[in-house]
């Protein structure tokens, strides 16, 4: 009765509230094409256990859709009608997170090796106008938010979304038409309720329902539909123009999302090996400006030799499936600033190693602040740009001591993306190259060459021939009276120049070193400077 007279105060017919929830189509491995080669056995292993303790379980969402085209998926996601507290219980490493949202995070492998099963519990549809309300956001009413199940705020954005249902139901919550399919790899069966196959082979990236409400929503939502935009444009999908049309105008609704979770849909953005497709799929819909600050930055330098050096490395890594990490990208976008700042204060006299750490402290806090919580990736962007002066040092300890640091790996790349575009000496980027992989022995000849190249070019510096210098004698007017005569003869313990031309000692000079005998003007000194 209540939803009712809501419906009516808003202006709402009962047709207007039914929500289609599509039909229930299950399409055979001939038809979708699915290489069952290609599912992750630790996805696989995941959906075994759930249906062997009696739920339902399916590989969902992005993950079906790249199967469906071919491609070897990134991340694998399982959707069960299993409750977080049942999924947790079937398996030893698994971890409930998210208050808005929760789900289940079964991990497999540890260190650098360790993969995560994303599993998600089929959510209920529910109409937000039943929805529990709050007026302020989820940082203002966290207390409110406390017991609740689904929740929006004023605006429509869903707050809390933790109501199970069917899967049917679950279907319609999904963003796009080519991400809500489910795949059984056991059965090799593909449900489908709102013609993702369909719109898979026609290239069409579609909205589920109406995108204005569905941006409002979840905000987040417009930045996952530039991204899916930017990874399948390679591949001639297309935004439908439906959906399309109200990205512009719903960026505002952007404001009210979480600054850390903007951070984690932008590294998204830059970190799925389609960063240069992104930032040209932002110009192209209008969305270059506005999204999040630092992304701002990222599209105004990307066209930059050294930022556009950087975008190119991370898709390439993410192309071979080599890791990459989001400390040095930024780094690289954040570059211009720190080695400005750097410059300046070293003009106004500071010592250089203070300089570049004011210079980094200034850039974290205008470009990042405590979105990162100033922790790994925070710590990781200072090593980066804290080694870079000390690969200018390649004699004595420091080379060895360098080379194993932790982060010397990325701060040698980005090192090499800095010779590569003419700031540093391609010199030095191939000697570290070689130093790094060499072994001991070649590693000491490699330091002692340096230091011998070092010396000798000190050497000859010292052996420059210089300017004549025309000294003068205070007190005298006349230049040629500086000159011995015969009436006043130059005394034998003193060089003929050092006798003034009436007799008195001149002001003694230093007496310069004589080459020996024999030695021609090429000649090698007979001792090196020491290093």
């Amino acid at each position: 009765m209540i939803k009712k007279l809501i419906n009516r105060l808003l202006g709402k017919s009962a047709s207007d509230n039914k929500h289609p929830f599509g039909k229930r189509a299950e399409i055979g491995p001939q038809a979708h094409g699915i290489n069952p080669k290609l599912v992750d056995e630790r996805a696989l292993n995941v959906v075994r256990t759930l249906k062997q303790a009696g739920f339902e379980a399916y590989i969902v969402g992005g993950a079906v859709r790249d199967l469906m085209l071919g491609l070897a998926p990134k991340d694998f996601d399982v959707a069960t009608n299993a409750t977080p507290e049942q999924v947790k219980g079937l398996f030893r490493r698994a971890f409930i997170i998210g208050r808005r949202f929760r789900i289940v995070h079964v991990v497999y492998g540890r260190g650098r090796e360790h993969e995560v099963i994303e599993v998600s519990t089929f959510r209920a549809y529910l109409d937000n106008v039943a929805a529990e309300q709050v007026a302020g956001n989820e940082k203002t009413s966290k207390s409110e938010l406390a017991g609740m199940t689904h929740a929006v705020d004023s605006t429509g954005r869903v707050l809390r979304d933790n109501v199970w249902g069917p899967q049917e139901e679950d279907a319609v919550r999904r963003d796009f038409t080519i991400n809500a399919m489910y795949y059984d790899p056991e059965t090799q069966i593909v449900v489908d309720y709102h013609h993702g196959i369909k719109d898979s082979k026609n290239r069409v990236i579609r909205m589920i329902g109406d995108p204005v409400a569905r941006y409002r929503e979840d905000p987040v939502r417009i930045i996952r539909a530039i991204r899916f935009a930017a990874k399948l444009n390679g591949l001639g999908f297309k935004l439908e123009p439906k959906t399309a049309s109200p990205l512009v105008k719903s960026k505002t609704l952007l404001a009210e999302v979480p600054q850390s979770r903007l951070f984690d849909e932008m590294l998204k953005l830059l970190q799925t090996g389609h960063a240069l497709a992104s930032i040209e799929q932002l110009k192209a819909l209008g969305m270059a400006h506005g999204i999040y600050p630092l992304l701002d930055v990222v599209v105004e330098r990307g066209e930059s030799p050294f930022v556009k050096s950087a975008l190119q490395d991370t898709d390439r890594r993410v192309g071979e499936g080599k890791p990459v990490a989001p400390s040095f990208l930024l780094a690289c976008v954040l570059w211009a600033d720190v080695r400005d700042g750097w410059a300046a204060r070293i003009r106004n006299q500071q010592h250089s190693h203070p300089a570049l750490q004011d210079a980094i402290e200034d850039v974290f806090s205008a470009r990042i602040g405590d979105v990162s919580g100033r922790g790994k990736l925070a710590g990781d962007m200072r090593e980066i740009w804290l080694m870079q002066p000390r690969f200018e040092k390649r004699v004595g300890s420091a080379p060895f001591g360098l080379v194993e640091q932790p982060r010397f790996r990325a701060a040698f790349d980005f090192m090499r993306l800095r010779a590569e575009i003419g700031e540093l000496d391609m010199v030095l980027s191939d000697w570290w190259e070689a130093f790094s992989t060499a072994n001991d022995d070649l590693r000491n000849d490699m330091v002692d060459e340096v230091k011998l190249e070092q010396q000798q070019q000190r050497a000859k510096t010292a052996r420059a021939p210089r300017a004549p210098r025309v000294h003068s004698v205070p007190g005298r007017a006349n230049p040629d009276a500086a000159l011995p005569t015969a009436a006043a003869p130059a005394r034998s313990d003193l060089p003929p120049d050092a006798v003034a031309g009436d007799g008195s000692e001149a002001p003694k000079k230093r007496r310069r070193r004589r080459r020996p005998s024999g030695r021609g003007a090429g000649d090698a000194p007979a001792q090196e400077p020491q290093a």
